[in-house]
């Protein structure tokens, strides 16, 4: 008989965790290998359950699920910890994936698609609806586009000097900016020059170290 993906579900609600225990064992594939009620019971029943999964809501009395699923993962790295959770906060999504959830599911979920998030998390995918993977874009966006804004501001940059700052900050040579943004090698030594110029710099190690203050 194949292995039965076995699962721990770690809720403070009772009445949800024996829910999504019903809709569980209707799957011949899964098996719930016990409840918990916060972080610091589920860390404790880990060595007896053995879970390949862990159904971990966020928001738990005493340890709260960003918490556990860290202290989990460092101590049972193969474990797969999918959040559960009724707030759809990107603070909390990008925590919790961080400290190395395989992703977020909201308690709203059909039984049908949270089946299936399980058996695919339990295959190494990374769970995110599609209205969190907005989110997290989103957040991601903000974040770039606060570095940009920091970077123009601090030295009087341009929006091209900007672009060229950054790349040159992550590494790329001249030649490969201008390829990427489809420039002349002589352009972007121009724009190079007039970025160590507004910055007070001579080469690139000085100006990755003036960026990274900046950042």
């Amino acid at each position: 008989m194949e292995k039965k993906i076995r699962v721990l579900i770690c809720d403070d609600q009772e009445d949800l965790a024996k829910e999504l225990k019903s809709v569980l064992e209707t799957d011949a594939e899964i098996e719930v290998a016990g409840l918990a009620r916060d972080g610091f019971d589920a860390l404790e029943k880990m060595p007896v359950c053995a879970p390949d999964v862990v159904l971990m809501d966020i928001r738990m009395p005493n340890m709260n699920g960003v918490v556990a699923t860290r202290r989990m993962k460092e101590e049972y790295p193969n474990v797969k910890v999918v959040i559960l959770t009724t707030f759809d906060d990107s603070d909390y999504i990008l925590n919790a994936i961080n400290n190395g959830a395989s992703g977020y599911l909201l308690k709203d979920i059909g039984s049908a698609a949270l089946l299936s998030a399980i058996k695919n998390a339990y295959a190494g995918d990374t769970i995110l609806p599609s209205k969190i993977a907005r989110r997290i874009t989103d957040a991601a966006s903000r974040v770039a586009e606060d570095r940009e804004i920091k970077l123009a501001r601090a030295f009087s940059l341009s929006d091209r000097e900007v672009e060229i700052a950054l790349m040159t900050y992550e590494g790329f040579t001249n030649r490969q900016i201008s390829a990427a943004l489809k420039l002349s090698e002589g352009t972007t030594r121009n724009y190079v020059s007039s970025i160590y110029e507004k910055t007070h710099t001579e080469n690139r190690l000085e100006l990755a170290q003036k960026i990274k203050e900046i950042l």
